[in-house]
């Protein structure tokens, strides 16, 4: 209740920077059209410039018909109308002491950025560049009430499973940056964070299958980077949501903005309560024996989470500008989980049940400060930006454990961490058509891990502490990294972008509970190729090469094992070395008609791939004084990996009431490599299909469906069943577009179940895992006040939206 309290109490003093209107008595309007199209151009920006300042002082936006309004003061101004990817309009040394219509006002598309040639096909949530795909979170119904996890799932080329890994095309090494910098909101266990993290505070996420020099060379998959939200309209300006569901979950965010003249302070708060069920299933069949282990685990996860993003940009004259902003995620949570074990002989009679308790209590907080600096020295592009940033992490975790009605274990495990991150762009145009960039980063990342198991004494029913499964783990990973890139664009058509980084790593792994300690240095090269070719506005061709690396983190390579369950225990090694890749993509895009495709065609050839390894571990664990075989679960670097794939992506947008977008991806992944002895030489064919279809009803209700199958795949030891969902939202705009309502189902056919099986020489598992365990349902309220709605002819790849197609 006081998370709340503070949450109203911020969003009420923001409220009172309420910009007066007194002397604004000049009502001024006009309509702005693609000259092209003569279609209307929602939300391009109107901007007032105080002529004898040269600094913003007011400004607007156009509403869905390409309209806008304003009441300005007297006075002398320089008027800009701007759209992304057009050319803008400029009206100098207006004087305006009178109502003005300025009529209708036509802008061009602008193609003569080098880095952002743009071909505009119907305007949809997804934008396509040179290196990156660009989902807009905004407009997306089904993830109304969500968290990030939510997002990223609905996004193309990306899929999230049952434990919430994240993968991009098939492969799970995804690098996830926020604001374009590793954050402490992804905190240190990302999977947990990302879901504490709610979409409404998500502007948009870059999908960068082909990161360019400037990128950091972690993630063989590519980049995922999320874009918080925060506002530059004139003005004090905002939006409210509100949001209840079932199972038991309710959240609260507020965005606010305020901008005057220099300065615009931005704030995105939000709190949020979540109750999630979740289940595993495991039934192990012991080859040599014939003996059975069945292991159920339910639990319900009950989280809450308050996040706040404050930041202040302040705009020291035309060309320099300072932001500075600070992040802080405080999150808690209990998990009470119920492990139920039996044990049968190969006749199936039972030998033994346990019954094992579980309840954890999780607390996690996170800190984050940011400063940037930015000068543009002229108009050509020469430009210089400095970026700082620190955080601290913090997260807690207590057990004890029951079983069989006896209290057995406590284990707690306090992480703590730091992150110290350093950068430095320079651009400098070189003639009309090229330009070169060079760069400076520093990540330094500190984290420890004190790991403390208490057992039952049943001679002194005393808990004493083990000290061969309690552990201090120190990890020091320090990289720094400079890099290079020339791009120029000829005879219009052809563009290139060729780049070399260097990356130098420092890792330290200190085990004082032990005594290991070890250091690592390596260095490694990563050029980059970015080709495209334009046969037309409509049509081009892209090729990109990049070199990559997975650096194994923190949890991997902890040799201490988990304890979550007796008889599966995870562990990791810190004998893992880096992943290196090299890849290519070849892409093709065009607009006809009513459609736009995009396809591609990517491989990739990786070293010393690290995959999970599950075998016997040669332990026994008794349950009702029997000895049952423990299985270890870890990673290892065992071999070489060949991914071929195809990626293809259609939107069709028959009129502003209708929006279908379909994504479909195959690959194949042919691993080469053997553990101990053991081949673990795997193809597997695995693809993933998306439907999405947005259509406006009646009573202007957009109802949105979102179509998932993610098909089989298996390798040397896991087989993975195919997984069919469904997920349908609906929404309604109030009061004159100032409000909506909107109400989405995940799950319909409750079908997001993961099976599969694990067979090794040993055993054979066959297992079921449902994290979110049932159907959900969410109903969701938003309020803009000062802030017009954005457009709403979207629905495109999971959202919707205005698509501006760039290379």
């Amino acid at each position: 209740m006081k998370k709340i309290a503070l949450l109203i109490a911020l969003c009420f003093t923001t409220m009172v920077f309420a910009d007066p209107d007194d002397l604004k008595n000049n009502k001024i309007t006009g309509t702005v059209i693609d000259k092209e199209t003569n279609l209307p151009l929602e939300y391009a920006t109107i901007s007032f410039y105080s002529h004898k300042e040269e600094k913003v002082v007011d400004g607007t936006i156009t509403d869905l018909d390409g309209k806008f309004e304003i009441k300005v003061a007297d006075g002398t101004y320089d008027i800009k109308i701007e759209y992304i990817s057009y050319t803008s309009f400029e009206l100098k040394k207006k004087v305006i002491n009178t109502n003005l219509d300025l009529g209708t006002i036509f802008l061009s598309l602008n193609l003569e950025s080098l880095n952002e040639v743009e071909i505009i096909a119907e305007r949809t949530t997804v934008e396509i560049r040179l290196d990156k795909k660009i989902y807009n979170v905004g407009k997306d119904l089904t993830v109304r009430g969500g968290n990030v996890s939510d997002v990223l799932d609905n996004v193309p080329s990306v899929a999230v499973d049952a434990e919430g890994t994240i993968t991009l095309r098939g492969n799970d090494n995804v690098r996830i940056l926020i604001n374009g910098k590793p954050s402490g909101l992804v905190g240190l266990n990302s999977t947990d964070a990302l879901r504490q993290l709610p979409a409404d505070a998500i502007e948009k996420v870059e999908v960068i299958t082909s990161p360019s020099a400037r990128y950091e060379a972690e993630g063989t998959a590519g980049i995922l980077n999320i874009i918080l939200r925060r506002s530059k309209l004139q003005g004090f300006n905002g939006a409210v949501t509100a949001n209840v569901g079932h199972p038991d979950r309710a959240g609260i965010s507020a965005n606010v903005n305020y901008r005057t003249g220099d300065l615009n302070i931005f704030n995105t708060l939000s709190y949020r309560y979540n109750e999630s069920p979740g289940y595993w299933y495991s039934y192990t069949t012991f080859k040599n024996t014939g003996n059975v282990s069945d292991e159920k685990r339910d639990w319900l996860n009950t989280s809450k989470g308050l996040t706040n993003n404050f930041g202040v940009e302040w705009y020291i004259n035309d060309s320099s500008s300072i932001t500075a902003s600070m992040v802080y995620s405080d999150n808690n949570g209990i998990e009470r989980s119920t492990n139920r074990i039996f044990q049968y002989d190969s006749n199936m009679n039972l030998l033994s049940e346990t019954l094992r308790l579980d309840p954890q209590d999780n607390d996690s907080r996170n800190s984050q400060y940011t400063f940037n600096y930015t000068k543009d020295f002229n108009d050509s592009g020469q430009k210089l930006t400095l970026d700082f940033q620190f955080e601290d992490n913090q997260q807690t975790q207590y057990s004890l454990i029951n079983q069989d009605g006896v209290d057995t274990d406590i284990l707690s495990q306090n992480i703590t961490g730091s992150k110290l991150f350093l950068r430095s762009n320079y651009v400098l145009p070189v003639g009309e058509n090229s330009q070169f960039e060079i760069g400076y980063r520093g990540d330094y990342d500190r984290t420890t891990t004190d790991y403390r198991v208490e057992l039952l004494n049943t001679d002194t029913n005393e808990f004493e502490v083990d000290r061969g499964l309690t552990n201090l783990f120190n990890y020091k990973n320090y990289i720094q990294a400079a890099y290079l890139q020339f791009g120029s664009k000829i005879n219009d058509k052809f563009s290139y972008l060729l780049g070399l980084r260097m990356e130098n790593t420092q890792l330290t792994l200190d085990q004082p509970t032990s005594g290991d300690f070890e250091k690592r240095n390596f260095t490694g090269l990563f050029p980059t190729v970015n080709l495209t070719y334009e046969f037309s506005e409509k049509e081009n061709l892209s090729l990109g090469f990049n070199r990559r690396l997975r650096r194994p983190w923190s949890f991997f390579l902890n040799p201490y094992p988990s304890r979550s369950s007796i008889t599966n225990i995870f562990q990791g090694n810190p004998g893992l070395i880096p992943t290196y890749s090299g890849q290519f993509d070849l892409g093709y895009l065009n607009r006809f008609n009513d459609f736009v495709l995009t396809t591609s065609v990517y491989y990739s050839h990786a070293t010393n791939v690290i995959r999970f390894i599950s075998r016997e571990s040669g332990d026994f664990v008794e349950i009702d004084g029997r000895p049952v075989p423990v299985i270890l679960r870890g990673p290892d670097n065992i071999a070489t990996e060949d991914r071929y794939g195809y990626e293809f992506n259609l939107s069709y947008s028959p009129s502003r009431k209708w929006r279908v977008n379909t994504d479909f991806n195959i690959f194949n992944s042919v691993i080469n490599g053997d553990y101990q002895g053991t081949s673990f030489d795997s193809k597997n064919v695995s693809w993933r299909a998306r439907l999405n279809n947005k259509l406006t009803l009646p009573l202007a209700i957009d109802w949105q469906t979102n179509f998932n199958y993610r098909g089989p795949s298996q390798d040397a030891q896991n087989t993975q069943n195919g997984v069919f969902s469904i997920d349908v939202a609906f929404s309604k705009d109030l009061l004159k577009e100032k409000a909506s309502l909107a109400f989405n189902i995940s799950d319909l056919l409750n079908s997001r179940s993961f099976n599969g099986t694990v067979d090794t020489p040993q055993f054979t598992t066959v297992r079921e895992l449902r994290f979110r365990g049932v159907r959900s349902y969410n109903l969701s309220f938003t309020y803009r006040f000062n802030q017009k709605k954005k457009p709403s002819r979207d629905g495109n790849f999971g959202g919707g939206g205005d698509m501006d197609i760039q290379m």
